[in-house]
């Protein structure tokens, strides 16, 4: 009798499976994740974009996902099965969401259980993913999009925007990020160079294909990858030009590099010194020049008053859930509590910096209104600042983006036919 030929493990899947693996049971950020494991970058090109799909993919649906695995399976999986569960995860992503091919994903996950010494559960994935391939889509229809939301950050769009803009939110933080760029100069030049979009507010837009160093200008130091709405802030400072500017927990560094290139005299201070180094390579590749600090802010004792502040705060970052869907599950509401504490600890420590006269600039990635809004209020009821409205002409037109107070919120929502935004909430002050 011919002896069955044994199929060889998908590598792109076997990454993709160690990097969710590191995601959800390490509490690994995503990007983290994608940095560390060598296997990646041994893949290639379009297998490393397709392992990068597989498991964001993954991430921002994993609600359903895991919703619909219980609808199909006769009995649940052994709680010590995690392996199994994490593998019927990525093949059900890729069948309901991925459009694989049923028996590419099917035979992959197949093979992929049996190389992680689980050889018996080889006919229980094949039977459910059979059936997943069958059944899914119609399936899905019935299982909402919220579950892949935690319950906390629902309920605070709702009271915050409504059920109907929540419901946009959610949908639109679900998709497929775009690349967005921002360039030292000429955006015209090197919109047509990149076959980019110019956006109204100046930055370049592309479809992201995971392949950036490859790109024209990237060694040249032409350019650096910023969503659109995380190049907001810095153009809100005005001309910075000949300024001295504090970029304010700066790391990973994109809004320093703005303001570099804006002309501004800037010091950037972060208390991480890895991701300042960072920075660094930065400035270097792209030839701009500023200082840094590694420090804690709260502790921190500026070497002068600074014309301008750009206060970019750690925060639960829901704002960028379509570009990081690892933050879906490890961000809890102890962690917005304990995040507001501190924001507004660091905008009184920046406002007590500041020049009288000079501006202030404050954001969060977030769509939490207790990390804008709320910060605002108590800020202008507490500290010598005052509101300095941001208009619509410097957004470019986008007055959508406007809220009625002249403050900035930004959402993947708003602008769909530009392809949206990250969320981000902006507010600028001047010290009286």
């Amino acid at each position: 009798m011919e002896k069955e030929q044994k199929q060889d493990v998908s590598a792109a899947r076997s990454v993709a499976f160690d990097i969710l693996r590191a995601v959800l049971t390490k509490n690994t950020p995503l990007d983290d994740a994608l940095a560390v494991h060598d296997g990646l970058n041994k893949l290639p090109r379009r297998d490393r974009g397709f392992t990068r799909s597989i498991v964001s993919t993954t991430l921002r649906r994993l609600g359903q996902i895991d919703a619909l695995i219980e609808t199909v399976l006769e009995k649940p999986l052994p709680r010590q099965a995690t392996v199994v569960r994490d593998i019927l995860r990525l093949g059900v992503a890729e069948l309901l969401f991925l459009d694989v091919a049923p028996h590419a994903a099917v035979d992959s996950a197949v093979t992929l259980v049996e190389s992680r010494g689980h050889p018996k559960f080889k006919g229980l994935l094949n039977a459910v993913l059979r059936r997943v391939s069958r059944e899914g889509a119609e399936r899905l229809k019935e299982l909402p999009i919220e579950l892949n939301f935690q319950p906390w950050m629902i309920e605070s769009w709702q009271a915050a925007f409504g059920a109907e803009t929540a419901q946009a939110i959610a949908e639109y933080s679900l998709t497929q990020p775009t690349l967005d760029i921002s360039v030292k100069a000429d955006p015209e030049l090197w919109a047509d160079k990149l076959e980019a979009t110019l956006l109204p507010t100046g930055t370049l837009r592309r479809e992201f294909d995971g392949a950036i160093t490859g790109l024209p200008g990237f060694d040249e130091g032409a350019w650096w990858v910023q969503d659109a709405a995380a190049a907001l802030p810095a153009k809100l400072l005005g001309d910075v030009k000949g300024k001295r500017v504090f970029d304010l927990c700066a790391a990973p560094g994109g809004k320093t590099l703005q303001l570099a290139a804006m002309g501004a005299d800037v010091l950037a201070v972060d208390r991480s010194s890895r991701r300042l180094k960072r920075l660094e390579r930065n400035m270097e590749r792209l030839g701009l020049y500023g200082d840094v600090a590694v420090a804690d802010i709260t502790g921190w004792t500026p070497p002068f008053a600074p014309d301008a502040i750009l206060l970019d705060p750690p925060c639960t970052a829901t704002g960028t859930i379509r570009r990081h869907p690892d933050i879906l599950h490890a961000k809890g509401l102890g962690d917005l509590h304990k995040l507001t504490t501190l924001q507004a600890k660091l905008l009184a420590k920046a406002a007590g910096m500041l020049q009288p006269g000079g501006r202030l600039v404050y954001c969060t990635c977030s769509q939490q209104t207790e990390e804008g809004e709320a910060q605002v209020a108590r800020a202008l009821a507490e500290l010598p600042l005052e509101r300095d409205p941001v208009t619509a002409e410097e957004l470019g037109g986008l007055d959508k983006l406007l809220t009625p107070d002249g403050d900035v919120r930004t959402g993947p929502h708003l602008y769909p036919e530009l392809g949206g935004f990250d969320g981000f909430f902006i507010a600028r002050f001047r010290r009286v």
